[in-house]
């Protein structure tokens, strides 16, 4: 993955809980920012098997500060039973860094 923008909307996240998905709904990418606030947004799944989770950026404001970002896909299955990811940390850059 090269680099990645404050404010980029052509990004897509792909992340993986390591198991199959397929009864998985919702599925969701949480995230911390560098401020220390944490928010989530919906993702869909990529891949069911290998149970990998994206998310499309949608706006301007998804990717709103500029540092080390942690994302980690979060799944809940039709039991309740839920599959957090393995957090992922990606600096996200200031244009023109």
């Amino acid at each position: 993955m090269g680099k990645v923008y404050k404010n980029q909307t052509a990004f897509s996240i792909l992340l993986t809980t390591g198991q199959d998905i397929t009864a998985a709904d919702p599925v969701k990418i949480k995230y911390r920012k560098p401020s220390g606030a944490t928010g989530e947004w919906t993702g869909t799944i990529n891949d069911a098997l290998a149970g990998i989770v994206e998310y499309e950026m949608a706006d301007a404001d998804d990717l709103d500060e500029s540092g080390w970002w942690v994302f980690w896909a979060y799944v809940t299955f039709s039991d309740g039973t839920i599959a957090p990811g393995e957090p992922v940390l990606k600096y996200i850059y200031e244009q023109g860094d």
